[in-house]
């Protein structure tokens, strides 16, 4: 493997330990308020989104793309799913935000169950050669999913702000607005790969042997 395809999946797989670096700050800062930790968890969820907007960019781009490369993205991203969608629930119920937490809840919930469904479909669908590349409505989803999480964190940081008390309504309809915006969208993703890979399905379900 050359220089740049290492360097490619380097930056893939460098989304885990900034995705837990995120969590281990936030928990931190969360039971001790602090403008560096605040900084340094900000920072670690923002180049956590960095690497997944280029790594695949940079793979096209020097023609390194590879199959540990197409299936360890993908990966990547059920990591940042896993672990950060519930750590914000639980950040809103820690902060005693119990109907918001609940929301976040479901909203990861969804994003889970979703990602398990396709995975399925694609497995599926390798059985008959399909393309299991990723759709534009699945790359949409992934690409915004980073600032919607960075932005509830955001609202999770500053909710107790007494300067930003005025700002606090407003902030949390917006949270409530890209939420609501985000299971739509992955709704949307559900529905669209289901009917791509329904003629895989069913020729599995004719053809159980």
């Amino acid at each position: 493997m050359s220089v740049r395809g290492i360097f490619v999946n380097t930056l893939t797989f460098s989304r885990v330990p900034l995705i837990v670096a995120w969590l281990l700050l936030a928990i931190a800062e969360e039971f001790r308020s602090s403008t560096a930790l605040i900084f340094l968890a900000g920072a670690s969820m923002f180049l956590a989104g960095i690497t997944d907007a280029f790594d695949g960019a940079l793979a096209r781009r020097w023609n390194v793309v590879s199959p540990l490369g197409k299936m360890a993205d993908p990966l990547m991203d059920k990591v940042f799913y896993v672990v950060v969608f519930p750590s914000l629930a639980w950040l809103l119920l820690h902060q005693g935000d119990g109907v918001h937490s609940l929301v976040m809840l479901a909203f990861a919930i969804l994003y889970i169950l979703r990602d398990l469904w396709v995975t399925f479909l694609r497995s599926v669908g390798s059985l008959y050669g399909a393309d299991g590349a990723a759709m534009w409505i699945g790359k949409v989803r992934t690409a915004l999913s980073f600032p919607a999480a960075g932005w509830v964190y955001v609202y999770i940081v500053f909710n107790d702000a007494a300067c930003l008390s005025g700002w606090r309504t407003a902030m949390l309809a917006s949270c409530y607005v890209v939420e609501a915006l985000m299971i739509a969208l992955n709704l949307l993703s559900l529905v669209t790969y289901t009917k791509a890979y329904s003629r895989y399905l069913k020729k599995a379900m004719e053809n159980p042997s």
